[in-house]
């Protein structure tokens, strides 16, 4: 029977996935820059200074979300400030981007009633916290955060002081799990370093009072924070009970997600020039800090790296979440390998991700299907965080290309000169998120530029292959199916997704879940593992759709991918 629920109840651990088979014959990959036409009149404030605040060089994000409920995923975008200006701070204000379809934006920013909080803007991430159907939204900082709560008629509120969230130091990213399987949404904020408005360390020449921007190693790393959802309205800070106070980094990037595959989302952090964190969970939100025992605390040289941009995805098909962290120039990004039982290793050079990305300074990252072949691409945003790195390494600037890295059974190749202009211009790239813009089966990309324009390439590229897009919807799960795990089966492979509520850096892509399924007609089977327990298995779908499964009802909505 086409689509058919099959309710199989709890899951048993360690199950895994079929192995993929070859991949056809790659389909061309081509991009085109549309923020300008379709109405993203955006520009970063990033109030650079003389007095060179570190703040200053590191944002900002974006996030795609549908906040309307209305099936196109919306847009929005983080403000930086001044530290230096109060004329500047003031003029700064985030935006957001009504998606009405037909490939344009509006801004809403000011009919939503959101405003220019907190002062110095860095990163976002968006779910559904209080599991009213609407998606709310968190802005993290300089000194403070803010929580934005959806109230379902186009409106948010400013509820940050009531909720408990709205204390910071420098927020950097965010990432929105339920933690304790509660069905309840917690709250991951990662902190960077104590820079300060009144602790800019002086860095330059000595005797000069001309400044350059200082390495992170200048200040005092900070705890990141851990808040638990208590279900009405406020959160707790639990960071000391659950054991992720104690370990102070200069945190950049966070992903959540089951890497071991018991039923408990880990915590995943990238840390600048310090060993990365893995806060491993062991079941009812107490963490334990396994990093360097996972492998994923250093590189294979066993030195720490400049983790900026984060994320998780089965590369290689085996049905296990591999760990992918951008790093600086002359260090190469860095790819772990999910062995599984806790392990990975490190295989960025066997990947050729190392020869590709040894000259880039990245930050965002994503994991996604660009050509709906199955297979994990990468997409990197990458630029320096020095004005004048020519003076330090010939060759190097402070604008930089994009990488779009395509794979190919498990090894990649940049094959961003060839897709379009989008990939070829020079930015100061920070964030970055995937989303389906147009609805009609393949990823877009959203790149954030410090003191710029953003860039959204439309994808012009998998017009032969197949896709599905999945909306989840809890019911004893939280509402937003964050941590639900999505296991495909088409076309004799294989293929694995879970919902994550924030990653890459400062930014968080579609909560829909996407699959290539290349030449696919049919999915022969789609399992849903809820947070919960609940197991949802639905046969013989067809392709080329988006679908929206309940929890313990299988599909509830579906309508056809728009025309390409």
């Amino acid at each position: 029977m086409a689509g058919a629920l099959i309710s199989i109840g709890p899951r048993a651990p360690g199950q895994r996935g079929a192995a993929p088979l070859a991949a056809p014959e790659p389909a061309p990959v081509r991009f085109e820059a549309v923020a300008a036409a379709a109405g993203l009149d955006f520009r970063h404030t990033n109030g650079a200074s003389p007095q060179r605040y570190l703040p200053e060089i590191m944002g900002s994000g974006g996030v795609f979300l549908d906040y309307d409920n209305d099936g196109w995923v919306d847009i929005f975008l983080v403000d930086g400030g001044s530290l230096a200006d109060a004329a500047v701070a003031a003029r700064a204000r985030h935006r957001l981007y009504r998606n009405r379809g037909g490939g344009l934006f509006e801004d809403v920013t000011a009919r939503a009633g959101i405003g220019h909080s907190p002062s110095y803007g860095m990163g976002a991430c968006a779910a559904d916290f209080d599991n009213d159907g609407w998606t709310d939204l968190f802005v993290t900082g300089l000194g403070s955060s803010a929580l934005y709560r959806n109230n379902g008629n186009g409106t948010f509120t400013d509820v940050s002081a009531g909720a408990g969230v709205r204390k910071g130091s420098f927020g950097s990213s965010c990432a929105w799990a339920d933690l304790d399987r509660d069905g309840r949404l917690d709250l991951f904020v990662a902190n960077y370093v104590d820079a300060r408005r009144d602790n800019n360390v002086f860095c330059g020449v000595p005797a000069s009072p001309a400044r350059m921007y200082c390495h992170p190693l200048n200040f005092a790393p900070l705890d990141s924070v851990l808040y638990h959802n208590e279900g009405n309205g406020t959160f707790t800070d639990i960071s000391a009970r659950a054991g992720i106070a104690g370990h102070p980094g200069s945190a950049l990037g966070v992903v959540i997600g089951d890497d071991d595959d018991d039923g408990w989302p880990d915590v995943f952090v990238a840390n600048d020039s310090m060993p990365n964190y893995l806060y491993r969970n062991q079941g009812r939100g107490v963490f334990k800090e396994t990093a360097l025992r996972s492998g994923v605390a250093v590189a294979i040289d066993g030195n720490p790296r400049a983790g900026m941009g984060i994320d998780l995805g089965d590369y290689d098909g085996d049905g296990r979440l591999d760990l992918f962290i951008t790093n600086h120039e002359l260090e190469t990004h860095t790819l772990f390998r999910n062995l599984g039982r806790g392990l990975f290793a490190d295989v960025t050079s066997p990947s050729g991700v190392g020869r590709d990305t040894l000259p880039y300074v990245g930050f965002g990252a994503v994991f996604f299907d660009v050509d709906n072949d199955g297979d994990l691409d990468l997409a990197i945003a990458n630029g320096h965080v020095l004005d004048d790195s020519g003076h330090f390494r010939p060759g190097s600037s402070i604008a930089q290309r994009k990488l779009l890295l395509r794979n190919d059974g498990g090894r990649y190749t940049d094959v961003g000169r060839r897709s379009g202009t989008g990939f070829a211009v020079e930015t100061i790239g920070r964030g970055l998120a995937a989303a389906d813009i147009d609805n009609d089966g393949d990823l877009d990309l959203l790149f954030t530029n410090n003191g710029d324009a953003p860039d959204l390439l439309r994808n012009l590229s998998a017009r032969e292959n197949g896709a599905l897009l999945v909306r989840l919807v809890g019911t004893r799960s939280n509402r937003s199916g964050v941590g639900a795990r999505l296991i495909l089966t088409a076309g004799g492979r294989s293929q694995l997704r879970e919902v994550k509520a924030g990653s890459g850096y400062l930014s968080q892509s579609d909560l829909r879940q996407h699959f290539g399924l290349g030449r696919a007609a049919r999915i022969d089977r789609l399992e849903v593992r809820w947070p919960s327990g609940q197991v949802d298995a639905m046969t013989n779908l067809a392709a080329n759709q988006i679908l929206t499964i309940t929890e313990g009802r299988g599909v509830t909505g579906r309508s056809p991918l728009a025309d390409r």
